[in-house]
């Protein structure tokens, strides 16, 4: 018999959810054929059947948590059949059964929540694998057409009496039922619980803010960004301008670049940045490597490329792997101003967020430019607060006068 184990599942992560087995008992596999897929507090993957035979016993259910080098399920390599030999009796033809759909865990969960069945799914992921954007692009049946009686917030037409709507015993109206209901959290929900409350534990965390003249850097899209698109095939945003100004901070303040270990500094001669990504199953971060190397196009493809596999969930235990520094964009999402959460082991967290037009004197006049409120969080035990204040002034002074960022 063969043993197979749950994987090592990457830096930090020593645990998974049993999501969906893709094989059961008794069933052939052949070398490769996917089994199980696990989901992690980072990524969901596939483990896959290092050899060929029958799968003669699992271990542990859908929905169970397991660790890392722990039995999943058992392998007999001499098999070479269904393990349910019984004499075949010749009955009527049976219709042939469909092959199961592979698709990522989300995917399965966005499709039972939208009705979408994931056999008329065209898939575009690695391997044909469905992914959560395939199912989205899949429309749900549509929902039969409204009775009269569904249509009482519309105006009546002369000679209708508008339905009425019904009313409680007290004479006002009926409500409607006082339901709630209960879903157990992903791993990825619960670990991102647990690590917000772990970073604001074990970090002497603060944040200090600023704002930024967003005017420079947005005249030099509008003339550059059609050359830039035609050329590289990708937007310019302001994501790329951030993540040089970082670097270029990160440089002259080293510290928020390093990590604290035991009673050491790790200083880091390299700028691995994370970008945090939201999607519906919680905050990603992946890491673009060895930014200060990258081209502002390379940074631009980079993000675009994240954005769309985190919403898929094709992002990779690699893809998270370590990081630096960590920026996040609240404005996205319209976030005038707020306080970002440090990504432990990191010491540092730049948060971006919405360009507004605001009222500023300039030169003893008030004109309206566009503003971005800017913040940093950072742990006090490794940077002073004069540091911290003077790092994002360095920012803030490589986004007004991007020529900085290649004389700075």
């Amino acid at each position: 018999m063969t043993n197979i184990v749950v994987p090592e599942l990457g830096e930090s992560v020593v645990e998974a959810r049993v999501a969906k087995w893709l094989k059961k008992e008794g069933d052939h596999v052949n070398l490769g054929d996917p089994l199980v897929e696990l989901e992690t507090e980072k990524v969901d993957l596939e483990v896959s059947a290092d050899r060929a035979g029958v799968l003669t016993s699992i271990k542990h259910a859908e929905g169970a948590d397991v660790k890392v080098g722990e039995v999943l399920a058992t392998l007999d390599p001499r098999g070479n059949g269904k393990a349910n030999t019984a004499p075949e009796t010749r009955t009527a033809p049976v219709a042939p059964v469909a092959p199961e759909v592979r698709a990522t865990p989300t995917a399965r969960n966005v499709a039972r929540e939208a009705g979408v069945k994931l056999d008329a799914v065209s898939a575009t992921g690695a391997g044909g694998r469905v992914t959560k954007s395939d199912v989205l692009r899949t429309k749900a049946p549509s929902a039969p057409q409204a009775s009269a009686s569904a249509r009482a917030d519309q105006p009546a037409s002369y000679g209708e009496t508008s339905p009425k709507r019904p009313v409680g015993r007290e004479g006002g109206p009926l409500r409607s039922s006082r339901s709630e209901h209960r879903e157990r959290m992903s791993k990825r929900r619960a670990t991102i619980a647990r690590r917000l409350v772990e970073a604001q534990h074990n970090a002497a965390m603060l944040t200090t803010f600023n704002e930024v003249d967003m005017s420079a850097v947005m005249s030099l899209r509008e003339r550059r960004k059609e050359a830039f698109t035609k050329q590289y095939g990708v937007g310019l945003g302001i994501a790329s301008f951030f993540v040089k100004a970082t670097i270029g901070a990160l440089k002259a303040f080293p510290q928020l670049n390093a990590e604290i270990q035991g009673d050491e500094i790790v200083y880091k001669h390299y700028y691995d940045i994370g970008m945090a990504v939201g999607v519906e199953s919680g905050l990603v971060v992946p890491v673009i490597r060895d930014a200060d190397l990258t081209t502002f196009a390379e940074v631009e493809l980079s993000i675009r490329d994240f954005a769309k596999r985190a919403q898929d969930g094709t992002l990779t235990l690699e893809d998270l792997k370590g990081g630096t520094f960590t920026i996040t964009n609240g404005g996205v999402f319209g976030s005038l101003m707020s306080t970002p959460i440090l990504n432990p082991p990191q010491v540092g967290i730049l948060g971006l967020h919405k360009i507004a037009d605001r009222a500023v004197v300039v030169a003893g006049q008030v004109v309206v430019k566009p503003m971005m409120y800017v913040a940093l969080s950072y742990d006090h035990r490794l940077v002073d607060g004069r540091e911290a204040v003077q790092f994002l002034v360095k920012i803030k002074d490589y986004i007004e006068d991007p020529a900085w960022m290649l004389i700075g």
